[in-house]
């Protein structure tokens, strides 16, 4: 199965670890290198301007950071294009975004899990601080945005459990503060499975220990953000896009799994009842929706770090964002192969959608066979495990319409959606305090969603108005006879 998979990637062998990745987008001139940069939000902001200012914008390094020793760098935008998400899959480079989802969901007919590989070192231990030389602040963390309520060491990170009663290990992203030099918060949205292990040694009356890596490939960051089934490690899925085992090193505390190639490692352990104000954090709806409020502390007990430490960060803010895109393509690849696998046929692409940071705004296109095709297929995608946390429209849309072009979806649903006969609701959705429609203070995070057919009527078919639009081959003929002209265009 491992040649499998090596099979299904291009460029040759993975790359080893953030950095071998750094010179690899380099070289692709998809790499953008800032000398000056404060940590306290000028980091956040010119990431704004950066990935506001046109789409798939470059990866930033930051250098030279004001107060901190040479060396010591902060990443950001991984995967926030097609080219680097292709790069951190070993993808072929995409001509079209649903390329990408096409690439993702055949690796996945052959994608296998494969469990982590114990090594005894690496770059991880070439710096351990224990006692009072931990400090988490002499790293340049970055405050990212104005009304934040402090400096987030944990925005593109990994958090790692255990869990207590079976120990599968989870890691996951979850984001966290900086408290002061040995102490950090972290806050984890209900329903997710670290908060579900960390209740379960809360409720054994015991702590609970973890690690929060915060450098690291940007694959095991993609995977940190997305649906794993329950019970299954990201390390384990991570390793099967790979082909290859995640080289990992046990912690000296807990014995945690952290990667051996990762840049900055925290381990500690929380206890019940030892909270903190957290927050507030500007998060990746583009709002501050989660109220200021008590959190679980995490005690650090020891800091690991390679020379020269890269801090990964990630910059929730009004899309787009400079991690949302790789999320978009694996989200659309997970609930196109869910529809399909429920028995729905005739899928011709699925897209999430930046403008609804890749979970509010999710478009399946279908060649219609037969009456109630589309609602069947709106539904699915509303309610299959990858679409349905904070779920807000799904639209369904034939098979001429592109579901990647936001202006050709809206085009659809003005010409072929009768408001009345065509727009249906679902209520009670699963949603989240990070939903900025979420009363502030609920005591339940629950949505209602759209659902959208924009497809022609299946029974007008054959008599709907024809698209007003040149034939491909008459586009292909005029665009060889003034190749030239156009190129200007």
């Amino acid at each position: 199965m491992l040649e499998t998979i090596e099979q299904t990637r291009t460029g040759g062998r993975p790359h080893e670890d953030l950095r071998e990745f750094l010179e690899r987008i380099d070289e692709a001139g998809e790499l953008l290198r800032v000398d000056g940069a404060h940590w306290d939000l000028e980091m956040g902001a010119f990431a704004e301007i950066v990935n506001h200012k046109r789409p798939e914008a470059p990866a930033i390094l930051f250098d030279n950071v004001p107060g901190y020793p040479t060396g010591h760098r902060v990443f950001s935008g991984g995967f926030n294009s097609s080219k680097r998400l292709a790069l951190t899959l070993g993808f072929p480079e995409p001509k079209h975004l649903l390329d990408l989802v096409r690439n993702y969901r055949d690796r996945m007919k052959v994608h296998r899990p494969i469990p982590p590989r114990i090594v005894s070192g690496g770059p991880i231990l070439e710096n351990v601080d224990r006692g009072d030389a931990i400090d988490l602040l002499k790293f340049p963390v970055p405050r990212l945005h104005e009304e934040d309520g402090g400096r987030y060491i944990g925005t593109n990170d990994l958090v790692i459990m255990r869990d207590p009663d079976d120990g599968w290990i989870n890691a996951a992203t979850y984001r966290v503060q900086v408290h002061g030099k040995d102490s950090a918060g972290l806050w984890i949205s209900p329903g997710k499975d670290g908060r579900l292990i960390r209740d379960a040694y809360f409720a054994k009356g015991l702590p609970c220990p973890v690690l929060v890596s915060c450098g690291h490939d940007p694959l095991l960051f993609l995977v940190g953000c997305h649906h794993v089934h329950k019970g299954l490690s990201e390390y384990d899925y991570a390793g099967g896009h790979r082909g290859s085992p995640i080289d990992v090193v046990l912690s000296e505390v807990h014995g945690l799994p952290m990667p051996a190639g990762a840049e900055i490692v925290i381990e500690g352990e929380m206890h019940p009842g030892d909270v903190k104000m957290e927050g507030p954090f500007g998060e990746f709806t583009g709002y501050y929706a989660s109220d200021k409020g008590e959190k679980p502390v995490i005690r650090v007990q020891r800091v690991y770090y390679r020379n020269d430490p890269i801090l990964n960060i990630a910059t929730p803010m009004r899309p787009p964002s400079d991690y949302m895109f790789g999320k978009c393509a694996v989200d659309a690849g997970m609930i196109w192969d869910e529809v399909e696998a429920a028995g729905l046929s005739g899928v011709q692409g699925v897209w999430c959608h930046e403008v609804g940071c890749s979970k509010m705004f999710n478009v399946i296109s279908i060649k219609q066979s037969h009456a109630g095709h589309a609602k069947q297929a709106a539904m699915l995608a509303a309610n299959c495990s990858a679409g349905s946390y904070l779920g807000r429209f799904v639209i369904v849309v034939d098979e001429d319409v592109d579901p990647t072009d936001l202006f050709d979806v809206m085009w659809a649903v003005c010409t072929r959606c009768d408001p009345v006969d065509d727009i249906d609701f679902v209520r009670h959705g699963w949603s989240t305090p990070l939903d900025p429609m979420i009363p502030r203070g609920a005591s339940a995070y629950w949505n209602s969603r759209a659902i959208v057919d924009a497809c022609r009527p299946f029974d007008r078919l054959k008599d709907f108005p024809p698209v007003a639009r040149a034939t491909p081959e008459l586009l292909a003929k005029v665009q060889a006879k003034f190749t030239d002209i156009l190129a200007k265009v």
